[in-house]
């Protein structure tokens, strides 16, 4: 029997959650039109299932509804047989935009492992993609030499922790993976679009000896941190990825995202008929039209982001103006690594 139209999945939208920082500002209001209550929005949660962030539909006859309770209902049409049966109603991604217009504290995160023994919660693996930097703006990500436990706990008790950290200028369009137990820090005068493991566990290192409104230091977790840092030295930490129009350009795959980059001069068709998992559009420049089923169109804006259930196997898109969009997806694994895992878990 046919799915009724009016009950059919649909590229869904969500209302952003904005989260005020001491270091945000305006860009994701000036920039990416969203609708900000004060000058220090730092954050805009995308598509969430963190609990107590939970994302909720605001387009169309599911509007209103939370992403978890969609999973519930719609399982695998919705994000991948493959994605339920490892998440089931945990969606496994967190979508973000971050303004910063003061620098953030130097920080890491835990990975799975770690995230698990101490928070029963999963690890924090992360992608940013730069959207725009003032001239000079600069990231910390990892280290600029060799170190361990006893230099780094060294230079942390000296407060001269910055000489032993990597410092990268960025522009418009760079690409930088943050695997879990990467030390970093966003700095001041960039906005960026963040892809991450669904997790909201941050440990802080240093802060500048910054004070919030009421004249507190903000809490650092220098001692959990130390376990979680990954204390090596890598030769480059940008990734580097082709910008070929109208193409799936690959940026990043990893054990928990792919990340291709669209730039859309003409329009592309895309066919996800080998991808058990949902897609995620991310929107960064000008407008494009998503056309899905025989004559369905949604669009989406800069600073709009758009989840398409796996249960869509084919959509186009269709540029209205000059366009450049982030495509994210969960890999599925080969039919062998599936039965590799299965084993596993009995033997």
């Amino acid at each position: 029997m046919n799915e009724p139209i009016l009950n059919r999945l649909y590229p869904l939208k969500f209302r952003p959650i904005i989260k005020d920082k001491m270091w945000g500002g305006t860009r994701l209001r000036d920039l990416l039109n969203k609708k900000t209550k004060t000058d220090k929005a730092g954050e805009s949660w995308e598509i969430s299932g963190v609990p107590k962030d939970v994302s909720v539909a605001c387009n169309g006859f599911l509007k209103g509804n939370a992403l978890e309770e969609l999973i519930e209902v719609y399982m695998g049409d919705l994000v991948g047989d493959f994605v339920y049966d490892k998440f089931w109603l945990t969606f496994p991604l967190l979508i973000k935009f971050i303004d910063a217009n003061d620098a953030l504290s130097i920080q890491v995160h835990p990975d799975d492992r770690l995230a698990k023994k101490r928070h029963h919660a999963f690890g924090k693996t992360e992608m940013w993609y730069i959207i725009e930097a003032e001239k000079n703006a600069e990231i910390i990500v990892g280290f600029n030499q060799t170190v361990d436990r006893q230099l780094y706990k060294k230079h942390l008790a000296r407060k001269t922790l910055q000489q032993i950290l990597n410092k990268e200028k960025v522009s418009p369009g760079d690409v930088f993976f943050l695997p879990a137990g990467r030390i970093h820090a966003i700095g001041a005068g960039i906005l960026l679009a963040e892809i991450q493991q669904t997790s909201d566990i941050t440990y802080r290192i240093y802060d500048f000896d910054r004070l919030d409104d009421s004249g507190k230091a903000r809490e650092l977790h220098t001692e959990l941190a130390i376990d979680a840092i990954d204390y090596s030295e890598h030769k480059d930490y940008k990734t580097s990825y082709k910008k070929i129009p109208d193409v799936s350009n690959p940026v990043m795959k990893c054990n928990y995202f792919t990340t291709h980059y669209i730039e859309l001069k003409k329009g592309i068709d895309k066919d996800y008929a080998n991808i058990d998992s949902f897609v995620i559009y991310i929107c960064l420049e000008g407008a494009v039209a998503l056309h899905y089923y025989e004559k369905e169109v949604e669009t989406m804006q800069k600073g709009e982001t758009v989840l398409l259930p796996a249960k869509i196997k084919s959509v186009r898109l269709v540029p209205e103006t000059h366009a450049r969009i982030l495509e994210v997806y969960i890999e599925t694994p080969s039919p062998e690594k599936a039965i590799r895992d299965v084993v596993s878990k009995f033997f």
